[in-house]
């Protein structure tokens, strides 16, 4: 009967599979590393990129830096100058204002009416006078209702007399009233109440 040894026959197979799976794993390493280095690659390609838009737009803005200073020192002097307008045009109100008024009261007193007392506090204005009858009173209050300067007027009283001689039936009145400047500028809209009312239709809209 003969007899092989097989050993050196297993022994060369195990080397050549223990070859082989070095080999797959020194392919699947060199596989990785290729990405990797791809990707390594490819992210500092993009920094560098991305370095350079950043030095650029420095760049940018050191550029216009001083256009830039210009434009808020010239909005800075606009502030101020309107401020100082409005202070102006307040005065030029606060000082023509009575002069207006007291043109305004002389304009609108009808004949066989006379004034006896002028009272201002703040924005009130309360009149005394006296007339030949109480159809005058009427007419001066109706002239005075349909002024540009005054405002919530109202007949505080009425009552019959006679003149200081004593010759002449007199009604002696007594009217409040608020002053008025047509020329005062309006309040501004806040910008929110609009956009408020936009958004209620835009709401209205969609349902």
């Amino acid at each position: 009967m003969l007899e092989v040894n097989l050993l050196p026959v297993r022994e060369a197979k195990r080397k050549a599979d223990l070859r082989q799976q070095v080999m797959q794993l020194v392919l699947g390493l060199l596989v990785v590393g290729a990405g990797v280095g791809l990707v390594h690659s490819r992210i500092t390609d993009e920094i560098e990129m991305t370095n350079a838009r950043v030095r650029q737009m420095e760049n940018d803005i050191e550029q216009f830096k001083p256009q830039l200073n210009q434009v808020a020192a010239f909005k800075k002097k606009k502030g101020e100058l309107e401020k100082k307008i409005d202070v102006i045009e307040g005065l030029d109100r606060a000082r023509t204002g009575p002069v207006r008024v007291m043109d305004e009261l002389a304009t609108r007193i009808p004949e066989r009416l006379w004034l006896t007392g002028l009272t201002t506090k703040g924005k009130g204005i309360n009149l005394k006078g006296q007339s030949l009858d109480n159809e005058l009173v009427a007419l001066f209050l109706g002239q005075l209702v349909d002024s540009k300067y005054f405002k919530d007027v109202d007949l505080e009283s009425t009552t019959m007399g006679e003149s200081k001689n004593g010759s002449l039936k007199v009604v002696s009145f007594s009217i409040q009233a608020k002053m008025s400047d047509p020329n005062a500028p309006k309040p501004k809209k806040k910008k929110t109440e609009k956009a408020e009312g936009k958004k209620k239709k835009n709401k209205g809209g969609h349902a």
